[in-house]
């Protein structure tokens, strides 16, 4: 096995680590340090430098070694931590991702920015602790000997280099088969002198230059740090030869000393805290990790596939034996067999589709940082609250929620919160607050982003959207008047700056928003705040369905969008300007959508009276349309139609029904966008209905 298998394995948990530094680093008090805090930024940073080092990353390896070094200073109390050193160290935990990126990406990373951090990492050393710090100019293999030889004895690096140092490396729980594959890594990184022992404990004898840290930083991403023992076994030759002088040569050459002083007393920490961790990190990481595995999204997303279309055919078998009971054709052990398999095939779906459930923590912890920087630029002072961090959402949407909701942050912290200066004017506290929650409602998922800002002011509002020559009224809703702000080039900001003001985005925020099936919507009051929310469905995959029929054809209306249903009366039915017909449901007009018309089916019921009426819900407003019959609720597996056909209009997806034939998907507000285009267009006229209604507009 090629050591290059471990790639990619080293990229995730690089990842982990440097999510795990940027969180601890944002939330250190820099006026009282936690010593655990800062123990575990160098834990994060010690870790990625071995692995980077293994694997020849050599770029990240010296970034993060000059740091470690620096981090080292920082938790013995050597180095006085301030706002402006940790937002230099976030800016150098950015670098490494960049580098770990361009690794992945088979680049070479960017050699400005490395020569650029590192030579600012120094200057801080002479600064603050008055001594520069020791960066290696050689690759890992070269520098392994040095650090050894400085770590047990303090000498001088040319006569680490010249002797090898003996390890008992002894693997703890290994499967013969893993145990194989280890062994021939060992033996990439040294001699094995010899090996021996059984599956609970098998010891490896290794000669070489290689330290038990660059070992441990292989292992740990192929075994668990507990199943791993690394022992020096100082008897050895070389060892023996080499080490009396070193007591000498250290007062001998101050240059020397200068040099390796600095490491030397890092080294026994570094080995302190390796000891401490099996006892005290180890088994909660165990914990965490033996009990999961890291499967590729690809063959999740396989899974999901073929269980969607076991669901498929589970429902035609269901369609053929409700038509067996139909030809007084009834076998009990037959009609027993399917209850079962509809119920396993259920708890299957559900089951496979936890799998792709992954807590909103992946989101918000993203937004710490976010909101610093932010607010650094603005001048502002924000605390940031985050609610309901473990509800979970389907991973495609995670993924796709991130730049929306990074979006509405900036937009709360640049119009919505004030300056300190003007707060404290107006008798609010000085820090502004900015909460982040996430919550289930039903079969949705509630996502709000909450400030106590200015709010928004609706006639400032109205009076932009008449400048930039929107159709409103003073009339509309608040709500309709807040829906402007995610009109295209849209923005009352009064400058342009590098956080917001160009009128670019929140329209595109709405879009993806609605494009993963939810919807915006936002309440605020002028200075108390603003509330923007955003209701999406818990997965793309799965769709709770209202199977209705118009005319020969079976459409499904989202469960989510339905409210209710009724029999129109002939009372209730109002024509209004145009060809526009509204129904009076409980003193509110509803727009009415006749399916038949907008999607041109034909042998449908004509006569509204006769028709049903489904109230539903898109982006905030709620319609009437206009159906044959009501089929029954039912879940449906969700098939792309542009994937294999193409997008069409007032429809979402499709997905495929019991008896094997295909049903459309619509999409309520697509529907109403596509019903007004027609008759603007003229293509729906001279509706036979009309006469039903009342010519008098209601008041």
């Amino acid at each position: 096995m090629d050591i290059a298998d471990f790639f990619d394995t080293f990229f995730e948990e690089a990842e982990e680590l440097l999510a795990d530094m940027e969180q601890h680093l944002l939330e250190l008090d820099v006026d009282n340090p936690d010593s655990e805090q800062l123990n575990a930024i160098f834990r994060a940073a010690h870790s990625i430098k071995g692995g980077a080092g293994t694997f020849g990353f050599s770029v990240l390896q010296k970034t993060t070694h000059i740091f470690e070094n620096l981090l080292d200073h920082a938790r013995k109390g050597e180095l006085a931590l301030r706002a402006d050193l940790v937002d230099t160290f976030l800016e150098a935990k950015d670098i490494m991702h960049e580098q770990l990126n361009a690794y992945r990406n088979e680049e070479e990373p960017n050699q400005e920015a490395y020569e650029r951090i590192c030579e600012t990492l120094q200057q801080i050393a002479l600064e603050e602790i008055g001594k520069s710090l020791d960066a290696p100019a050689a690759p890992k293999v070269e520098e392994a000997p040095v650090k050894a030889a400085s770590a047990s004895s303090a000498s001088e690096p040319e006569s680490g280099q010249e002797g090898e140092h003996r390890l008992k490396v002894a693997l703890l729980n290994v499967s013969e088969k893993d145990r194989l594959l280890l062994v021939e890594e060992l033996e990439q990184l040294g001699d094995v002198e010899s090996q021996s022992g059984d599956e609970k404990r098998y010891e490896v004898i290794l000669s070489g230059g290689v330290s038990a840290d660059d070992i441990e930083a292989v292992m740990c991403f192929i075994i668990e740090s507990d199943q791993i023992d690394i022992t020096a076994l100082a008897a050895s030759a070389p060892a023996a030869a080499g080490e009396p002088p070193a007591p000498v040569a250290e007062p001998a050459q101050q240059d020397s000393a200068t040099v390796t002083k600095a490491p030397a007393p890092a080294k026994p920490a570094a080995a302190k805290a390796a000891t401490k961790k099996p006892a005290d990190q180890a088994p909660k990481k165990a914990a965490a990790e033996t009990s999961s595995i890291r499967v590729s999204v690809d063959k999740v997303d396989q899974i999901i596939n073929l269980v969607g279309e076991l669901i498929i055919t589970q429902s035609m078998l269901d369609q053929t034996v409700s038509d067996l009971e139909g030809q007084s054709v009834s076998n009990s052990s037959l009609q027993n067999g399917m209850s079962l398999l509809q119920r396993n095939a259920r708890d299957l779906q559900e089951a496979v589709m936890s799998i792709r459930m992954i807590p909103m923590e992946f989101v918000f912890s993203r937004f710490p940082r976010v909101v610093r920087d932010t607010a650094s630029k603005l001048g502002k002072e924000i605390e940031l609250i985050t609610e309901g961090k473990s509800t979970e959402l389907d991973k495609s949407l995670v993924e796709r929620i991130t730049d929306p909701l990074t979006h509405l942050v900036r937009n709360s912290l640049d119009h919505g919160v004030e300056m300190p200066e003007v707060r404290e004017s107006l008798g609010k506290p000085r820090v502004g607050k900015l909460v982040l929650s996430a919550r289930h409602q039903g079969g949705n998922i509630l996502i709000e982003v909450r400030d106590d800002g200015a709010g928004m002011d609706r006639d400032r509002l109205l009076a932009k959207a008449r400048e930039n020559g929107l159709n409103v009224s003073d009339t509309m809703s608040d709500e309709e008047v807040f829906q402007l702000i995610f009109a295209p080039g849209f923005s009352t900001a009064k400058e342009v700056t590098d956080v917001s003001g160009r009128g670019v985005g929140m329209d595109v925020v709405k879009r993806n928003i609605q494009g993963m099936g939810g919807r915006v919507e936002i309440q605020s009051k002028k200075g108390e705040g603003t509330n923007t929310r955003i209701v999406l469905p818990l997965t793309l995959a799965i769709l709770d369905g209202m199977s209705i029929k118009v005319g020969n054809e079976t459409f499904i209306l989202p469960l989510s969008t339905v409210l209710e249903s009724l029999q129109p009366a002939k009372g209730d039915m109002y024509a209004m300007a145009g060809d526009d017909v509204v129904l009076k449901v409980r003193d509110e007009y509803l727009p009415v959508i006749a399916i038949h018309e907008v999607l041109d089916v034909e042998n449908a019921i004509t006569d509204p009276t006769q028709s049903i009426a489904v109230i539903v819900q898109g982006e905030g407003r709620r319609y009437a349309m206009l159906v044959d019959e009501l089929i029954g609720q039912q879940q449906v597996v969700v098939k792309n139609l542009e994937d294999n056909y193409r997008k069409v209009p007032g429809v979402s997806a499709a997905t495929i029904l019991g008896d094997g034939s295909v049903a459309l998907i619509l999409d309520i507000t697509g529907l109403h966008r596509l019903s007004r285009v027609k008759k603007e267009a003229g293509k729906i006229a001279n509706q036979p209905h009309l006469s039903y209604y009342k010519e008098a507009e209601p008041s």
